[in-house]
């Protein structure tokens, strides 16, 4: 079965000219896409090729085709004005309104995304999940109850492998599973045949304008759906509550908390929920149990509605015991409370994915509901994020707190705050805001600051308690990314002796 919608793109790129800006993770394959599909190709970035992550896709591209042309450095954009160009992709931390951008548009340039394109080309039944906190979690579960029912399927976006590469690889019948942020859901037209939004907090303020503009790119993840679109919203949070409200397709309700899926009397509404220590799906009056919340392997209340939130995306589609197999089976995804090993009695944890306070508090939330004491290891850049609470949370579990990172002042202060007559300990490691790990002449300084952390917090922990580094912020203060700062801190830990 054919793709006409690629079999037509394959036609229109062919001898156009094309831009794209961020040569990245996702931009790289798809330099490579266009340029394999007959499209002459500009490769843009802001850095240079002297950063060492840029040299290394750089140099594969040329590699790839020594036709690819380059805008690099500071004057990028300018560079883009002095020809025309057919289509230009963005990268997803680009706003549309660039001056730049709009110029180009201006004079008659498509302005879209890698992810808007795939969207729009792809041939099988597309699942998105966005949300502040479980998108990750959530959209990894959705993909192997999927697989565990005998789907193909595909997962992309923000986690697995650029995809529009692939595209004519996917078939009707496949399965796609994307994770969207805020950032390539900005702007997005295009909405998924299936969307979950987990929930919404306070997040990535430093980047969008305001609140309410987070919230909005969050809605267009289903916002352009027909009728036969689906969309999944956590009924426990009032944002995504109301967004019931405004959705043109089928609504789903979860929450781990009956009441709050029963807020409304319409029978309009499928629902799950926990009853009776119980993962329960309800629709036209019938009951489907799928499964035991004590079957569920990881913990916290957070991970009980990650459950029910892929479960109200996939029960059209698998059998309750599909969902009670991965349930009993799945372990968790990398850098979310990640047991990384124990030593003289002391378990050592990663969560570096926790790039907000809200994240940090459903970490600690989840070590709380098993009793877990022990020693915090935090620090990170802010995302002009809300910490109330934080405090409280972090004072449940861990009485000693190290923290290296930028936003060290707001952490300390909210604990001070919330500390309720509570005794603790803070050891802060001193933070330079130009010490960078991608930089070899500044990497030592990073790794040191972690070493020192680790040994404090070895010091500290007794036998029987756990070392949680859960960083409470994004790790753009000193690396390029959250799974990079995890890595780096379970090869550390890995080393102890």
């Amino acid at each position: 079965m054919g793709n006409y919608k690629y079999d037509e793109f394959k036609k229109y790129i062919n001898g156009r000219k094309a831009a794209v800006i961020g040569i990245g993770i996702s931009n790289t394959p798809l330099i490579k896409w266009l340029v394999s599909l007959g499209c002459k190709v500009t490769a843009c970035d802001k850095m240079t090729a002297e950063d060492p992550v840029l040299k290394k896709n750089i140099d594969s591209l040329k590699e790839f085709s020594p036709d690819i042309r380059w805008s690099l450095g500071e004057s990028y954009l300018t560079h883009l004005s002095e020809e025309y160009y057919d289509i230009v992709f963005k990268t997803p931390k680009m706003r549309f309104e660039t001056p730049e951008l709009q110029d180009l548009k201006a004079a008659g340039s498509i302005l879209t995304t890698e992810m808007e394109l795939f969207m729009n080309l792809c041939p099988a039944e597309i699942f998105a999940i966005t949300g502040s906190d479980g998108k990750t979690t959530t959209t990894t579960l959705t993909a192997e109850i999927l697989k565990q029912a005998g789907y193909k399927v595909w997962i992309g976006g923000n986690i697995g492998t650029p995809l529009l590469d692939r595209i004519a690889d996917i078939e009707p019948d496949d399965k796609v599973v994307l994770e969207l942020s805020s950032f390539q859901l900005l702007g997005m037209s295009t909405p998924a045949d299936v969307a979950i939004v987990t929930n919404i907090t306070e997040n990535h303020l430093d980047f969008h304008t305001d609140y309410n503009e987070y919230i909005q790119a969050k809605v267009n993840v289903f916002r352009n759906q027909g009728p036969a679109g689906k969309v999944i919203l956590n009924a426990g949070c009032d944002l995504t509550y109301e967004m019931k409200d405004i959705a043109r397709g089928r609504v789903k309700l979860f929450s781990a908390n009956k009441e709050n899926v029963m807020k409304t009397e319409s029978p309009l509404y499928p629902v799950a929920y926990t009853a009776d220590g119980r993962l329960i799906y309800e629709e036209n009056g019938i009951t489907r149990d799928i499964c035991g919340v004590n079957d569920i392997f990881i913990p916290g209340l957070h991970n009980v509605e990650n459950f029910l939130a892929a479960s109200c995306a996939v029960i059209d589609y698998v059998k309750p015991e599909d969902i009670a197999y991965v349930a009993r089976n799945f372990k968790g995804v990398p850098h979310r409370i990640e047991f990384i090993r124990e030593l003289d009695g002391v378990r050592w944890y990663n969560s570096s994915i926790d790039t907000s306070p809200n994240r940090s508090i459903n970490t600690m939330d989840a070590l709380a509901s098993r009793n877990e004491k022990g020693v915090l290891i935090c620090g990170g850049a802010d995302k002009k994020c809300t910490y109330t609470g934080l405090g409280d949370a972090i004072l449940n579990v861990c009485d000693r707190i190290i923290i290296y990172g930028s936003n060290a002042d707001l952490v300390t202060g909210i604990i001070g705050k919330e500390a309720n007559g509570r005794q603790y300990e803070i050891y802060r490691i001193p933070d330079d805001k130009d010490d960078v790990y991608e930089f070899p002449k500044t990497r030592d300084n990073v790794v040191n600051a972690y070493k020192e952390a680790i040994n404090k917090a070895r010091e500290w922990a007794k036998p029987g308690e756990i070392v949680i580094m859960s960083s409470i912020g994004t790790s753009y203060d000193h690396f390029r990314h959250f799974e990079h700062r995890g890595d780096m801190f379970k090869d550390l830990v890995n080393g102890l002796e």
